[in-house]
């Protein structure tokens, strides 16, 4: 979980900024979206195959 202190002299915009910084490079949204509905363990594995098959062509 991100965790930002706010300090003396940062204006919480700063802050804010700093919080959503955090977030993005931890890939908390990314793993929002991927839980925000129930996949089946079919599709999970279909899209894990796809991905690398994607994969491979692009090298």
């Amino acid at each position: 979980m991100a965790e930002v202190k706010v300090g003396k002299n940062e204006t919480l915009d700063s802050a804010i900024r700093r919080f959503k910084k955090q977030c993005s490079r931890a890939g908390v949204l990314a793993e929002v979206r991927k839980r925000e509905h129930y996949e089946k363990p079919s599709v999970k594995r279909k899209k894990k195959s796809e991905a690398a098959r994607k994969k491979k062509r692009f090298y």
